[in-house]
């Protein structure tokens, strides 16, 4: 398994809500992508500009795969990047 974490912060709160829509349609379309295991965008209640992305997938490959399909193209990078700070945390699950 092929795990990251990715936590984002919107530049301007005036953007919070089509962040989070756009948020919503890339989790589910990442869903339905082959590979994916698992695709959680949490939205913080402490801070409304944090959105935290939760990833899984079958492998790094489906990750690279998934970086190159709709989903990212036409809606992460140039609807949501633009607006966001992203910091990615590609991580290991303790069991």
């Amino acid at each position: 398994m092929f795990h990251i974490n990715v936590l984002l912060k919107v530049h301007d709160a005036g953007d919070v809500e089509e962040i989070r829509e756009l948020m919503t349609e890339l989790m589910r379309a990442s869903r339905a992508e082959p590979g994916c295991v698992k695709f959680d965008v949490f939205h913080s209640h402490d801070d409304p500009l944090t959105f935290l992305l939760y990833e899984t997938w079958a492998d790094e490959q489906a990750w690279k795969d998934h970086r190159e399909r709709d989903a990212v193209q036409t809606i992460y990078l140039p609807k949501v990047l633009p607006k966001v700070d992203r910091v990615p945390h590609i991580s290991t699950l303790l069991e």
